[in-house]
Order: structure tokens, then C-alpha cells, then sequence
């Protein structure tokens, strides 16, 4: 399976929902809290280009926002 990595913040709708979806799922993941680690917070700008959360990658692939299609097709769902 692929590494699935999340920016988020404790505030987030769309972090609750694809975090919710991933453990559904049984998809392991990483996550970043964005709100408090500002070394994962640069990270994320410099990787993205996106202030706002969530910012998921899969693999290589980029994902802004909670898209569930395009998360199921990218992790064979």
C-alpha cells in the first residue's frame, strides 16, 4: 500500500472526515498537526503551496481538500 501522509489542524471538518474515511478504510496513515508543528507546517507550504488544511499526499500524488473518489482510486478502494 502506499504512504499516506495528512496536514491537518484540530479544527478541521474535512481532517476529521478523511482521517475517519482512512480508519474506515484500514488505511494507515501519518499525520502532521499543522497548528502546532511549524517545522511540518513549512513543510507542508513548501511541498504543497497551500496554507489550508488538509493537505494529503499519497505516495507522489497531492491531494487538497478531502476528495473520496479520487482518494479510493488512488489507494484501490
Amino acid at each position: 500500500m502506499k504512504e499516506v501522509t495528512i496536514y491537518t489542524t484540530p479544527t478541521c471538518h474535512y481532517c476529521k472526515d478523511a482521517k475517519a474515511f482512512f480508519t474506515e478504510s484500514n488505511v494507515p496513515y501519518a499525520e502532521h498537526n499543522v497548528s502546532t508543528d511549524i517545522e511540518k507546517r513549512k513543510e507542508m507550504i513548501e511541498r504543497s503551496g497551500q496554507m489550508g488544511v488538509p493537505v494529503i499526499f499519497v505516495g507522489d500524488e497531492m491531494i487538497i481538500g478531502f476528495d473520496k473518489a479520487r482518494l479510493s482510486e488512488l489507494l484501490g478502494l
